[in-house]
């Protein structure tokens, strides 16, 4: 089967009751919002699909719409946000034995601290790493300069003492702006590679999107669509998941796909890269758009 190129979401609107949107890399680049994102939005809903935002960002739903609102995409544009960071939270309250600080773990956080929201949701102890029952993993302490490899001696030890690391965003790297940033993701595979033992949250793993579709039960997988710029994540989430998914090029395959300035895409390129990711989208978008 070959992957349909299209030039707007509107070839395919009426073949879809549920729009399901990567943020990074699709709506926005962290720092800004693509030009014609929320112009697109704003059609499906005036159109009355249903449009969620699916994100492996590693904080809580309300942080990360409060961000999409500083950049313009206010919460009228869609009908349900959810993050990773929201469910590896909920997952980890879950696990809690009776009540009080001290029912959740004891964890030790590696990331930014900007992800502290994610951390007060999840409860527990913040203690030191020599005493921590678990890892969470949001990221790296300073990811515009530092790379996994930069903890190595620290990844030895906690594997060797088998402490599991819960990653809070399964993406490897995401644009910033014009820079590629290692996520959580790239931690948690280093990890492993050093012997240690990892759980993942977010896409491409089904358990989130049950999550999503318990949320919308009356419309039906065939009817739902996954649109994201992550072959790994987005598009292997959308096949693990059994529903259809639209491939942005533009996102973090931009320039694998050799993306022309004017969104030009060549099918041979497309149908290589993907196929070397061992997916198969149904159709690439060039960018979001109507």
């Amino acid at each position: 089967m070959s992957i349909t190129i299209i030039n707007g979401l509107a070839e395919v609107a009426d073949q879809y009751d549920l729009f399901i949107f990567d943020l990074w890399g699709v709506v926005h680049d962290g720092v800004t919002t693509y030009p014609n994102a929320a112009d697109c939005l704003a059609r499906l809903r005036q159109q009355g699909s249903r449009v969620v935002l699916l994100s492996n960002a590693p904080r809580p739903s309300a942080s990360v719409a409060q961000h999409l609102a500083e950049l313009g995409v206010s919460d009228d544009l869609y009908d349900w946000l959810l993050t990773s960071g929201e469910a590896t939270a909920n997952a980890i309250a879950a696990t809690a034995s009776g009540a009080g600080r001290d029912a959740r773990p004891a964890y030790y956080h590696l990331g930014p601290e900007r992800s502290r929201p994610t951390l007060d949701a999840c409860g527990g102890r913040e203690v030191g790493i020599d005493v921590a029952e678990m890892i969470i993993c949001t990221g790296l302490f300073d990811d515009e300069t530092e790379t996994a490899d930069d903890y190595r001696d620290f990844l030895t030890a906690a594997a060797a003492r088998d402490l599991p690391l819960i990653c809070v965003n399964p993406d490897i790297v995401v644009m910033r702006g014009e820079q590629m940033i290692p996520c959580a993701g790239a931690v948690a595979a280093f990890y492993e590679q050093l012997g240690g033992s990892v759980q993942r949250y977010g896409k491409p793993f089904p358990a989130i999107f049950d999550l999503l579709f318990a949320e919308t039960p009356h419309i039906p997988r065939h009817r739902a669509v996954m649109i994201g710029d992550g072959l790994p994540t987005d598009i292997r989430g959308a096949r693990q998941a059994d529903i259809d998914a639209i491939w942005i090029a533009g996102g973090i395959h931009a320039e694998d796909l050799a993306l022309g300035p004017k969104g030009e895409l060549d099918p041979d390129v497309v149908h290589r890269v993907a196929e070397q990711a061992g997916e198969q989208p149904n159709a690439i978008l060039p960018w979001l758009q109507w």
